[in-house]
């Protein structure tokens, strides 16, 4: 009946642009960085930097903007915007809190974010999610953040699940990668439209009743 195993034992979701609407904080301050440098801010420069960590995508526009070597300078630019754009706050995306609360209802659930500490932190503070999660994981806190597989992997075995029986939730090619490569299965709910994803299960909201309907039947032997 449904794409995703619904004898799934864990749970890992993004949180940028999946759980939270951030990517409006991240849009605004990466088009300030472009801006900037004398260069447009669209689709093709979003697709370079959407779901990578804050030092990569320093590096990314750094190369487009045709100052290699100031990718660190460029990092430094964008946390500084996006802290000051989260600072006003972000909203849970529709369908959210109800899908992370029916999978913690029936399994463990985590967080496995590309951003740092910091961001993750405010990002489920200012949404409201902070309490529903027992275990997150940023970037900042493994040698390989997304797109290698640490970030979930570790997620798992914190869970003491293996990646096989667990579903990533992910929004960017960046974190599917990374979810694929540990070996979950993988449901997407894209930022980016008209982009073709790797998936298991793919959607336009976490509130389709297809998804609340399967979490539903999380945990049912």
């Amino acid at each position: 009946m449904y794409a995703l195993p619904t004898n799934a034992e864990a749970v890992v979701f993004d949180c940028d642009g999946l759980l939270v609407n951030t990517e409006v904080c991240w849009t605004v301050a990466e088009a300030a960085v472009f801006a900037e440098h004398g260069h447009p801010f669209g689709p093709e420069q979003k697709a370079l930097v959407i779901g990578r960590t804050v030092e990569a995508a320093g590096e990314a526009i750094a190369q487009y903007v045709g100052r290699p070597g100031a990718g660190a300078e460029l990092a430094v630019e964008l946390l500084e915007r996006v802290r000051k754009e989260l600072s006003r706050g972000a909203a849970a995306l529709p369908g959210a809190a109800a899908l992370v609360r029916a999978c913690r209802a029936a399994v463990p659930v985590a967080v496995a974010s590309n951003s740092p500490r910091e961001l993750l932190d405010a990002a489920l503070w200012s949404a409201g999610l902070a309490d529903c999660f027992p275990h997150s994981f940023a970037a900042d806190e493994v040698r390989s953040p997304k797109p290698a597989p640490e970030l979930y992997l570790t997620a798992c075995e914190t869970l003491g699940v293996a990646p096989r029986r667990s579903v990533a939730f992910e929004d960017s090619a960046t974190g599917i990668a990374s979810a694929r490569a540990a070996g979950l299965y993988v449901a997407v709910v894209p930022s980016l439209p008209g982009v073709e994803f790797d998936h298991d299960w793919l959607g336009t909201s976490l509130a389709e009743p297809e998804l609340q309907g399967w979490a539903r039947e999380l945990g049912r032997r």
